[in-house]
């Protein structure tokens, strides 16, 4: 099998050939008394070498069309297929078990957007990788090992002798983004599909991994399926673009077509999303309400019958700042720089050394019985809404869940009046609070997410990547909810975010994190302009922002 550190293939000559061809494609999910069209007669075609883009709000379709081609429906899931797929002129829709399997993972990957759901949580990393390698090739365990660590290194992951044999949990969100892209190229496919493959990365390392795809496309003449909410990344990475709306196809151009004459009034709404007003200022104030000092927080590995210690890793040193009530602190910086888990451990959700006051209260000292009353007021949304909603509770539920730990003398009529009323403030049906979080889009499950904390009416909540995954038009959306909530409630955040466009736009100061520490602070438009650490430099000139 060819590495992908190789310069050569024999499908490199044949770039331009079609290879996948999806004609008069429909996709229904069936429902009792209800038939619910999600993609409706699209076609599009994509030849070898080329990367095709579908873009589009979340919702649109982009990702059923995707999983369509090899027909990768959950199993509970009652679809309808109409239409016809070709890959290499072999018709898919009707075809058998046995040659779509031959397919997946084979000669064509697949990288899916959420990387936590779709890694094995019960086995390593290494070993999941190696799978896809034995149901493939006729590798022989050295050689697979062999491969694994070399596809570990050659999307990035840091450590990778020892990272071999993590778990998922015990990864960053861009670090199993990466183990699922290993996984993707694992045996050269033909096309990868690739389903917002950088959505949990920073820009220094989305830019590397579309660096990496690139490097492989080329290679191997292999074409891409990019489906992503960053035109950004479009810009960067496409040869023509697909937009969908509401399941059908409303423009299909050439990228610098599409971009410099967007002809459908969607197109346009999706391009002026893009562009974010200025962060308002910040009225002066001399209350402090979190006060961090000195903070670092430590992982141990053990291994071994006797659980020796066998490496130590500070994840967060030394860390110390201010954030002032009604203010918003942004924290960027790469991932596994520590900025999720400084944050974790500002609610006490690891063990930490240094000081943590909270309207004075010395958080690091309190028993778990004193800091419970000030959990009410530090909430946390938390990185991805698809995980931190209980899939078997209803909206109802997990928005008052707070409310009955915090306020037990609330009777149920009154927990309910204040869950619909909140609901309404931040922009879901309150007829809806009785279905679950799979019945809803990714923005409506940030916005569930967003009510959760805000019940409680907390001083200052934690907000970690909390667009991420969106589309524009979606994340302008969040972020104009966030601003409103913040005068309302006269509410603080720490907003922990990869894209610096939004951290530009959103925050009042900004916080640099590399390795742990933080190596540069200030207000955003001296941060971008002006930046004094090599690392902030790469960060600007990656998300291509002038310096």
């Amino acid at each position: 099998m060819p590495s992908i550190l190789e310069n050569t293939d024999s499908r490199s000559s044949r770039v331009g050939e079609p290879l996948l061809r999806v004609e008069n494609l429909s996709v229904q999910f069936i429902k009792p008394h209800e038939a619910r069209s999600i993609v409706k007669n699209i076609q599009f075609s994509i030849s070898r070498g080329e990367t095709f883009a579908l873009v589009g709000e979340n919702a649109s379709g982009k990702s059923v069309t995707a999983q369509s081609v090899l027909q990768l429906f959950p199993y509970f899931s009652n679809h309808r297929l109409t239409g016809q797929v070709y890959f290499q002129n072999q018709p898919l829709i009707g075809t058998s078990e046995p040659i779509l399997e031959a397919l997946r993972g084979g000669k064509i990957g697949m990288i899916f957007q959420d990387p936590i759901h779709s890694l094995n949580p019960l086995h390593p990393i290494g070993q999941q990788i190696g799978e896809s390698l034995a149901l493939h090739s006729n590798l022989s365990g050295r050689e697979c090992h062999k491969r694994v660590m070399e596809l570990l290194k050659g999307v990035g992951i840091k450590h990778s002798e020892h990272r071999i044999h993590a778990f998922p949990h015990e990864l960053s969100g861009g670090e199993c983004q990466r183990v699922m892209i290993a996984m993707a190229i694992a045996n050269d496919p033909l096309l990868l599909i690739a389903d917002e493959p950088t959505t949990s990365l920073d820009v220094i390392n989305e830019a590397e991994i579309l660096k990496l795809l690139k490097s492989i496309q080329q290679k191997l003449g292999m074409a891409i399926l990019l489906i992503t909410h960053s035109l950004k990344m479009v810009r960067k990475v496409a040869d023509r673009v697909a937009v969908l709306k509401e399941g059908e196809i409303v423009e299909n151009k050439s990228t610098g077509a599409l971009f410099q004459n967007p002809s459908h009034p969607y197109t346009q709404a999706l391009l002026n999303a893009e562009r974010l007003p200025d962060a308002p200022s910040l009225s002066a104030s001399n209350n402090v309400l979190l006060s961090v000092q000195n903070v670092s927080v430590s992982f141990t590995f053990r291994k071994g019958l006797f659980r020796r210690v066998t490496e130590r890793i500070k994840a967060v040193d030394h860390a110390s700042f201010e954030l002032q009530e009604g203010e918003t602190l942004g924290i960027v910086g790469a991932s596994g720089s520590g900025k999720s888990t400084l944050c974790a451990a500002l609610c006490r959700l690891h063990k930490v050394q240094g000081k943590i006051y909270f309207r004075g209260a010395p958080l690091h000292a309190l028993s778990p019985r004193a800091l419970r009353p000030l959990r009410r007021e530090l909430q946390i949304v938390f990185q991805n809404p698809f995980r931190c909603l209980n899939p078997r509770w209803s909206v109802q539920h997990i928005i008052e869940e707070g409310l009955a730990v915090h306020y037990p003398s609330l009777t149920k009529s009154a927990r309910e009046a204040r869950v619909i009323a909140l609901m309404q403030t931040v922009g879901l049906d309150p007829k809806t609070r009785h279905h679950y979080p799979h019945e809803f889009s990714g923005g409506q499950k940030q916005r569930i997410a967003i009510a959760r904390a805000v019940i409680l009416k907390p001083q200052c909540i934690i907000l970690d990547e909390p667009t991420s995954a969106l589309d524009h038009i979606t994340q302008k959306q969040i972020l104009e909810l966030l601003r409103r909530l913040q005068v309302e409630f006269n509410l603080a955040y720490l907003f922990i975010s990869h894209d610096l466009t939004v951290i530009r736009s959103f925050c009042h100061r900004v916080l640099v994190m590399q390795n742990g520490r933080i190596i540069e602070s200030g207000f955003p438009k001296d941060i971008f302009a002006h930046p004094q650490h090599e690392y902030t430099k790469q960060l600007v000139k990656a998300a291509l922002l002038q310096i």
